[in-house]
């Protein structure tokens, strides 16, 4: 039966879900069932689900309605965040859990065969070394870490993905070593939180970053979204290795929200004027870092005063790029508890930062006109002929032409734009690996 079978992963959320949704698949296709592209031709549809915000939470419980009504025949299994939080509202599918993406051959083989398999053990973790389709042939996914230390009480993903436990340095470097070997020109290393990778260990991410930009080969390390909280420990041997050539001048630090007392109601556990420090710490070394943040807009304790303090936070802190997300009261956190702002507040508060934001984003871009330097392609643009490369800094730059994954080219840009650069090819550089 497997053999015949073909199945589709409609992968929702973070690049941690990605690199889930391709171990998965990976696996399914090692046991002889067939990936498909369009999720009209599989008979067995994965849905690899994200908690992170209420609205992803609700359009996924949405589109799985109209998926169940529009192919009442096909088989449905559904993975991530929201089954390992939430699996009393999927009582009637088939569910594995964040930590259990490993026995997904075993959930689909029993749901063939009219059983519902619910596997959500939190006790092991997937070993990292999987066979995995990659979404992108020219990027390496690797999550270094599950859970997090933190205990933020708007959040729900704790109670999905648990506790830190990192994985060992060895089993990453090797596999970041057979991504190489395969043609891979970036790394990924992703998690709820890297930067407190390895405290469960003994080690942590800087221990982590010298093997890795040791290893020989023409590419370039992304580290993921991570804490401020635990910078202290990590930051000034953190701060050198970010200027190894290999390693993009990206750093994704959350802030959530620009007052102290907004801050400690959330349980972050550091302050507004710690934040700045640690920004400013990177810029001073490296003033070309691109600075992505997340906001959260609307907490129940958050006063006019309080969201002031956050315009202003921003103002200073200039991001290349935020995520703002508006308050979304989660069930089950302490925040969901708490009396909640008028939604038309949340909304014209969510505006206003949105104004400010664009302003800075143009601001921000327009600092790299007449940029000239190498960047990689690493994906196909939306339009006809566009591409989109990256530079040492991780910028997003648009070029149009011939190209292909992977390659490497000399441009120039010749434009910036509130969201992207555009760039002129100079010449396309000869890679030795």
């Amino acid at each position: 039966m497997a053999g015949m079978t073909r199945f589709f992963i409609n992968t929702y959320g973070c690049s941690a879900n990605v690199a889930d949704s391709e171990r998965m698949a990976g696996l399914l296709q090692k046991a002889d069932f067939k990936l498909v592209e369009d999720i009209k031709d599989a008979d067995v549809v994965i849905f690899n689900t994200c908690t992170v915000k209420g609205p992803s939470e609700s359009a996924f419980f949405k589109n799985l309605e109209y998926f169940k009504r529009d192919y009442p025949y096909k088989l449905v299994v559904v993975a991530g965040c929201i089954p390992q939080a939430d699996p009393q509202k999927l009582k009637q599918y088939s569910i594995v859990g964040t930590q259990s993406i490993h026995r997904i051959v075993e959930v689909v083989e029993e749901s063939l065969n009219d059983n519902v398999l619910q596997i959500l053990g939190n006790d092991e973790i997937p070993p990292l070394d999987m066979p995995k389709v990659r979404k992108n042939p020219v990027v390496e996914i690797i999550p270094i870490n599950r859970g997090c230390l933190g205990a933020c009480t708007f959040c729900k993903t704790k109670k999905a993905r648990g506790n830190l436990i990192s994985y060992s340095i060895e089993e990453i470097v090797e596999v970041a070593k057979k991504a190489l070997i395969e043609g891979v020109k970036e790394i990924w290393l992703t998690s709820q939180d890297t930067f407190c990778y390895g405290f469960d260990i003994g080690s942590n991410i800087n221990e982590l970053l010298k093997p890795l930009v040791a290893l020989s080969g023409d590419f370039k390390i992304r580290i993921g979204m991570g804490n401020p909280d635990h910078l202290p420990k990590i930051q000034d041997e953190l701060i050198e290795l970010y200027k190894h050539p290999k390693i993009f001048k990206f750093l994704h630090l959350p802030l959530q929200a620009g007052h102290n007392n907004t801050l400690k109601e959330m349980k972050r556990r550091y302050t507004v004027q710690q934040f700045r420090d640690a920004v400013d710490a990177f810029r001073k070394a490296i003033p070309e870092i691109n600075l992505m943040t997340d906001i959260i807009v609307g907490y129940p304790t958050e006063t006019e005063e309080h969201f002031w303090g956050t315009l202003q936070a921003v103002r200073r802190l200039n991001p290349d790029s935020i995520n703002i997300s508006r308050f979304w009261p989660r069930p089950g956190t302490p925040a969901a508890e708490l009396k909640q702002l008028q939604g038309e507040e949340v909304k014209r508060r969510s505006m206003v930062l949105t104004d400010i934001f664009h302003n800075i984003s143009a601001l921000q871009n327009e600092r790299w006109k007449e940029w000239e330097g190498s960047i990689l392609i690493d994906e196909k643009g939306k339009g006809e002929g566009q591409w989109i490369g990256r530079n040492y800094a991780y910028k997003q730059i648009i070029v149009e032409g011939d190209y292909k994954l992977g390659e490497k080219l000399d441009v120039k840009i010749v434009r910036a734009e509130r969201f992207c650069l555009k760039g002129i090819l100079l010449n396309r550089v000869k890679v030795v690996n």
